[in-house]
Formats: structure tokens, sequence, C-alpha cells
């Protein structure tokens, strides 16, 4: 297809197409003629999983670049390629992938320390052997979950991992529920673009429904009729 051809199917201008191709964010069409090319499907999907790493997850043109990079290395590689572009994996600078979940991480001198260490660090390490849960080493939503309990903890609530498992339940349902509606996406590159639209543009509806069905079941036990 041509190029406007390839703006149409991809919902991405042409201005921006061709930014992004002299940037390299994506790879050259087959030269048909002096100043044209032809692209294919490949280009609209990659077009379309920069666009939501761009326009939905709000990366940068740079960290996109980055994170392409690595996902070109992890192709073949599902279970990676999903944690770089929704951000459970660090990319480094180089596009290098990161290890696989249990892999030993190098040591180094003056390096940061765990981000989920200390006693919130052990409640975290505790609920997901409770849960099963194989992740990568120190992910991001781990240390959100540590400085919530340090917060909870510093403000007096009597809170710990226990508290946390019937969430973690829900969290294990909903988590099943995303990956299942991957199936009808067969190639990576669109798995990857629908894992980002399904993680990022539905968690605020998810948080939402939540107040909505807080204010029933709060109707239902404290209201009035």
């Amino acid at each position: 297809m041509r190029i406007s051809e390839l703006s149409r199917r991809s919902g991405v201008s042409i201005p921006t197409i061709k930014y992004y191709l002299r940037d390299g964010l994506l790879p050259p069409g087959r030269s048909t003629a002096a100043n044209q090319a032809a692209y294919d499907e490949d280009h609209v999907r990659r077009l379309r999983l920069i666009r939501s790493l761009i326009g939905v997850r709000g990366l940068s043109v740079s960290a996109t670049k980055d994170v392409l990079a690595a996902v070109d290395e992890q192709q073949g590689d599902v279970h990676l390629l999903l944690g770089l572009v929704l951000g459970a994996l660090p990319v480094e600078r180089s596009g290098r992938p990161p290890r696989r979940a249990g892999a030993a991480e190098p040591s180094a001198a003056g390096a940061d320390p765990d981000p989920a260490s200390g006693e919130a660090g052990d409640d975290v390490a505790a609920l997901t052997a409770e849960m099963g849960w194989k992740t990568s080493p120190n992910p991001p939503a781990a240390q959100v979950v540590a400085e919530t309990l340090e917060t909870m903890r510093a403000l007096g609530v009597d809170y710990d991992w226990r508290s946390l498992v019937p969430y973690a339940e829900l969290a294990d349902r909903q988590a099943r529920l995303d990956l299942d509606q991957l199936r009808d996406a067969g190639d990576p590159l669109q798995q990857a673009e629908r894992a980002v639209l399904l993680t990022v543009l539905l968690e605020p509806a998810l948080l939402a429904l939540r107040r909505l069905a807080q204010e029933h079941h709060s109707a239902l036990r404290f209201g009035n009729g």
C-alpha cells in the first residue's frame, strides 16, 4: 500500500509517519520509485503499537523507540513482549531486553536498593508466594504495593499482606480475563497493542466500577431505602 493508505489504515497522519520513518521507529517501506515506497500489514501493526505506546501509555518518542528496540528482539516471546509494552519490565537505553522472571540480577557498587525492601517488601514477597505468582525481579507494581502498605502503617492502619489476599484473588481473575481477550489477536504486535489499550484505557473505568459497586452496597447496608 502507499503511504496515504497506510495513514488511513493506521489512523496516523502522513507527516507523523514520515517523522517515525526518519527517527527509526518505523522501518522503511519497499522502494518502488524515486521518493515512493510500498508498505504492508507489518507497518500497519507497528504504527498502531506506536500510537498506543505514545498516545495511550504516554511514553515519549525516545522511550517508545527503546521499547520497540527491545520488542524487535522478543517477537517470538509474547510474555516478555507484553511485559515490555505494559511497563512491567524495564528497558535499558540500549534496547536490550530484561531478564526472565527468576533470573539473577548483577550486583554493582552503589546500585539502588531493592525498591520493595523492608517489612512492606517482605509483605509483598509473602503475598506473591501465597498467590503462587511468578514475576520478574523487583517489578514496579511490587514497589507500589510496598509503598502503599508502608503509608498505611505510618497512618496507624493495621494492614498487612493477609488483608490483601482477597483483593489479589480478584486481581488474579481480572488478569486471566485480560489475557483471554488477547486470544483473537494472533500477531504478537496486535496482542501488544490490545494489551496496552485494555490495561491503560480500562483502568479508570475499572476504578469507576468499583466506586459504583461501593455506592450500591453502601445503600443496601446503610441506606434508608
